[in-house]
């Protein structure tokens, strides 16, 4: 540790920590512009300048290591008097039209300048003028209020590893710019706004909206993938305005991705504001004691071994709960499922469905092997991971497939499922760098699970790790990437059905009701059945039904997601469902209550407290970790093929946004000019 003296007090802090961050730990803030805790230090802007002892000027703090010994005064007249004059230079360019720009309000230029700025300049000449720059749909550019602090540059090319923001020119003349005048094409260049000190990079679909402080301010979870990431949902009246990160170093540090940040516009999109009939082919308005009707009728007069329900990929786990408990008590049959396909999935033991080495583990592992995953699509801020990883510790990472870009380098095998089964079986030199390494990671993708062999190749994969006792108590190699929100929570609930192929019986048109719970991904053709649709939007799902049921989104209500490593946190409500549409929850209790004339549950608190014991009972009754018997069915030759949903239209939210169909059209574009790959 090393001892400081900061403004008159005493502080210890570890070797290789800068002197900004030493004043800090003291509990001294520092000014700054171009520093970033996740960034690389470029001291840019000078802004943080302190006086040192034994030094004849002032110091760049963020770039100056700590040492024993020093000596350091934060507040003193020559410090104030050199960051006026730094602010006087930032100033001398930059337009004074805060009054205009989607910054004011949250600009740490404008708290500065309103502490270290002066109220007339002596910079005489003509401000410059620097044409904008087009950086896509998402990113609106107004490049004269630049400061250079270089923050975007250095994120797109460390964090987010698509390094296509640069710099021309010197000095005055310095112009951040994309390369070939490029629509930005990382799923991460979103958080350059956010990283913006000034008015330079700001939201396109945010811009001209709302103030900050107009803007209500709701603490929330993410559903746009299955990592869970924290964030803050600002709301104006009841619409969602925009989406912002929070800090969660375990989940998501402080970044988001694009399709979390910019789908919220879907949420005013294709919404279902009242209960529907379908009558000869079109949709009918009708009230919810009608529907209910119909419901109750068709329930009583069809054998309950032709009912089915199938949950969607964004319910919350309370919604998951009390529909496996209406099936359960109301209906009498567990034909429901939470897959929208009948890929393998072992529920025996909670392990066998986690990340289990934790999204922050992944930083402590020295290899990573990826089957039947691409985890920038899939994933894109466990990818960001990823990179860090090899960033920081030049991890080994190798793909079964060549998967593309994943902004980072790695090794690809041949696609084949005999050169997974050859490295499982210890016969093959990667299994050597598997077992010689220290923390070895293996990511599951769900197109892996797809597979005709695949409870075979992980009952393999298992083993291995287990006989070579790479497993300890500290660490498990084994990791499912899960894509949606709801995955690891329907799990958990045990909304499975693995008693018969309940898919073969859906093809096949053996089911009279089906019952989609915003289910929306079913690859089916409809013949007979009666669907009963119940979601937030217009989709696939309500197209095939014929009684829609408004759901709410996951912004309009309360609930509880279980994100891929097994971490249960609670989303919150931001804004109001439209017309008459309903939390889900208590649209399958009050259905409930019309058949059977008794809820499932008096009150929420009810649903949670049943819920949550179920899942700890769940959890006493699972299975230990041991070595399990071979299965010698013969797995033949095959290839693995990575099937993703297409990033931008991945759920209804996604597929209703305005933002994300410019994004994909925008991607589309490049594609046709052969600049993508």
């Amino acid at each position: 540790m090393l001892k400081l003296r900061v403004n008159d007090i005493d502080v210890e802090v570890e070797e290789g920590l800068t002197v900004l961050q030493a004043c800090e730990k003291a509990g001294f803030e520092i000014p700054r512009f171009c520093y970033h805790e996740k960034l690389s230090i470029a001291g840019n802007c000078r802004m943080c300048l302190v006086e040192m002892e034994k030094s004849p000027k002032p110091i760049a703090s963020c770039a100056m290591p700590a040492s024993d010994g020093m000596v350091i005064k934060t507040n003193t007249p020559k410090i104030e008097k050199s960051r006026k004059g730094v602010m006087e230079f930032l100033l001398a360019n930059h337009p004074l039209d805060c009054p205009v720009c989607d910054q004011g309000g949250e600009c740490d230029l404008q708290d500065q300048s309103m502490f270290y700025g002066i109220d007339k300049s002596r910079f005489k000449e003509n401000k410059r003028a620097v044409p904008d720059k087009n950086m896509g749909p998402l990113i609106k550019t107004q490049m004269t209020r630049c400061i250079h602090c270089t923050r975007c540059i250095r994120f797109a090319t460390e964090i987010a590893g698509v390094p296509e923001l640069g710099a021309i020119g010197r000095g005055e003349d310095m112009q951040i710019t994309t390369y070939l005048e490029q629509s930005v094409k990382s799923e991460l260049s979103g958080n350059v706004i956010d990283l913006c000190p000034v008015g330079a990079l700001t939201s396109k679909p945010y811009v001209f909206e709302a103030r900050p402080w107009e803007l209500k301010k709701t603490e929330s979870i993410d559903v746009m993938d299955a990592i869970g990431s924290n964030i803050r949902v600002d709301t104006y009246g009841w619409e969602v305005k925009r989406i912002l990160p929070l800090i969660n170093e375990d989940i998501n540090e402080e970044w988001i991705s694009d399709k979390t940040r910019y789908a919220c516009d879907g949420l005013l999109n294709q919404r279902l504001d009242t209960p529907y009939i379908k009558y000869s082919g079109k949709f009918e308005k009708a009230s919810w004691e009608e529907v209910f009707k119909i419901i109750k009728s068709k329930i009583e007069n069809t054998a309950k071994d032709k009912i089915a329900g199938f949950v969607g990929d964004l319910n919350n786990m309370e919604t998951g709960y009390i529909f496996k408990e209406f099936f359960d008590r109301t209906l009498g049959t567990n034909n429901y499922d939470s897959r929208s396909s009948n890929r393998f999935v072992d529920i025996n033991n909670r392990e066998n469905y986690l990340f289990n080495s934790k999204i922050n583990g992944i930083e402590e592992s020295d290899l990573i092997l990826i089957i039947g995953a691409n985890p920038r699509f899939e994933s894109t801020i466990l990818n960001a991971r990823i990179r860090k990883s090899f960033v920081n510790k030049k991890t080994t990472i190798i793909s079964l497939n060549d998967v593309g870009d994943l902004t980072y380098p790695y090794k690809f095998l041949d696609g084949k499922i005999k050169t997974i089964c050859n490295i499982f079986e210890g016969n093959d030199n990667i299994s050597k760098e598997i077992l010689s390494s220290k923390k070895p990671l293996i990511i599951l993708g769900e197109s892996f699970f797809q597979l005709i062999y695949a409870k075979e190749i992980f009952t393999l994969i298992k083993n291995f790790f287990k006989i070579n006792n790479k497993i300890t108590k500290d660490w498990n190699p084994i990791n499912v990437l899960s894509v949606d929100a709801s995955t690891v929570g329907n799990l958990d609930l045990g909304i499975l059905n693995n008693d018969k192929n309940i898919f073969d019986s859906l093809k096949n048109n053996q089911f009279e009701i089906i019952y989609l719970l915003g289910q929306d991904n079913l690859n089916f053709k409809k013949n007979n059945e009666f669907i009963i649709y119940q979601g937030s939007h217009g989709d696939k799902g309500a197209e095939l039904a014929d009684i829609i049921l408004p759901g709410v989104a996951y912004t309009e209500q309360n609930g509880y997601y279980t994100n891929l490593e097994g971490k249960i946190q609670k989303a919150f409500k931001a804004s109001y469902p439209p017309g008459e549409a309903k939390e889900d929850w208590e649209i399958i209790n009050n259905l409930a209550e019309f058949i059977n004339n008794r809820k499932l549950f008096n009150d929420k608190d009810e649903l949670e407290s049943s819920m949550f014991n179920y899942i700890n009972l769940k959890k006493e009754n699972y299975n230990q970790s041991s070595i399990e018997d071979k299965n010698e069915k013969q797995i033949k030759e095959d290839n693995l093929q990575i099937t993703i949903k297409d990033y931008y239209f991945s759920n209804v939210i996604a597929r209703a946004s305005k933002t994300m169909h410019e994004c994909h059209n925008s991607k589309l574009e490049k594609k046709l000019t052969g600049t993508d790959n």
